[in-house]
């Protein structure tokens, strides 16, 4: 790509985001960005306005917006300040954007990705929850716009760089059987399974190969990650629940893997490190440098297993609300949230997760939406269950 990409890069303080900027910081002649946005972190948020100098810093909410003006002035940094929903909606369909950065983790991303596909951008999704709350309307959203999208998680992007170039969504014309998912199984792989019930919110943050946020750690100690990967891979490459697996890998050295009929496994491997799937998308489909060290396969052993129901009922729970369909993954997602949320919070344990999932799960409303609204209505319905539930357990 030789013109110079404009980005706009949403999550900009989070884990995604930092990484985001480490890599476009190496690529100067390559890259300008436009928009940086953030929730909280404002100190973080002005920092990388000194660095990169956007035109644009968005936060959620007046008074932190009050407060990011006030910073940045004695920064000596000229960005325009904007804040809300619609604000981020703004952003990412500016004219002279080209690459939006999807990495507001949570629901809260969701209409930001919308509208980045309706305008027809470049969109680098690291956001879990717009395929998993609304997958079949954000692929459609994507076609009528004429958006790119490619995907950041790293388990999708080795899948995106497993397939041929040519791919266009029919996995039988590209001769493949099986689309395979790794999964590190997070901290709690090999624990007794009678000691799950006390785990700590800082033990499930533990994570043995990855640095994440805490709501991301977690997800991946119950494996409700993997579950979410499995309904963003059926919508990303049009893949039937029966042709995605997932396997248990603890090094994390395989990213993920492509199964073909004639019998050939390619699998895209590499450090465990968000850099090498972020400056794939932003380079796409050249190659640059992210900074990642090269892979060492000397002295290590490679191993994997089938993933146990009973140690992870969350990643059943994925399948079985992705073979339901319609709103079943938005609920999903949302209880997921809510539950996470209380985890993290102490007020209820660790097996209260799953059970409030399946709680919402049982009382969730039937039927295909029809709109964002929709979702978002099932969204709100599914936290008040996991919610009820959970404060029954908290009592």
């Amino acid at each position: 790509m030789n013109k110079v990409q404009n980005l706009c890069i949403l999550g900009a303080t989070g884990t995604i985001g930092v990484n985001t900027l480490d890599v476009v910081a190496r690529h100067p002649e390559r890259f300008n960005v436009v928009a940086l946005t953030a929730s909280t972190q404002l100190e973080k948020l002005v920092a990388q306005c000194v660095q990169h100098r956007p035109r644009y810093a968005v936060v959620m909410d007046e008074a932190s917006a009050i407060k990011l003006r006030g910073l940045l002035a004695d920064a000596g940094v000229q960005a325009e300040v904007l804040f809300g929903i619609s604000a981020l909606e703004q952003v990412v369909a500016l004219p002279e954007v080209d690459t939006v950065m999807a990495a507001i983790v949570g629901a809260a991303g969701l209409r930001p990705a919308m509208a980045a596909a309706h305008a027809g951008k470049r969109i680098l999704l690291a956001n879990k929850e717009t395929l998993v709350m609304a997958g079949s309307l954000f692929m459609q959203a994507v076609e009528a716009g004429g958006a790119t999208l490619l995907p950041i998680d790293s388990e999708h992007n080795a899948i995106f760089q497993s397939l041929p170039r040519e791919f266009n969504g029919d996995l039988a014309a590209c001769g493949v059987r099986r689309i395979l998912l790794t999964a590190s199984g997070g901290p709690f792989r090999t624990i007794p399974l009678a000691d799950l019930a006390t785990v700590t919110p800082d033990q499930a943050c533990a994570h043995p190969n990855w640095v994440m946020g805490r709501k991301i750690s977690v997800d991946s100690a119950t494996m409700m990650n993997k579950g979410l990967e499995v309904i963003e891979a059926h919508w990303l490459f049009n893949a039937a629940p029966a042709q995605i697996e997932v396997v248990i890998h603890p090094q994390s050295v395989i990213h993920s893997m492509v199964d073909y009929l004639d019998g050939s496994v390619i699998a895209q491997l590499g450090n465990p490190d968000m850099r090498t799937p972020i400056a794939y998308a932003l380079g796409f489909p050249e190659r640059i440098d992210s900074g990642v060290s090269a892979l060492d396969l000397f002295g290590r052993g490679l191993t994997f297993e089938a993933p146990d129901y009973q140690r992870f009922p969350c990643l059943k729970l994925a399948f079985d609300a992705l073979a339901q369909g319609g709103m079943l993954p938005a609920v999903l997602n949302a209880a997921n949230e809510s539950a996470v949320a209380a985890f993290l919070a102490g007020q209820v344990g660790y097996h209260a997760i799953a059970a409030s999932i399946e709680y919402a799960l049982a009382r969730a409303m039937s039927g295909e939406p029809s709109s964002l609204d929709d979702l978002i209505a099932a969204d709100a319905q599914a936290r008040l269950d996991a919610d009820s539930y959970l404060q029954k357990q908290a009592a």
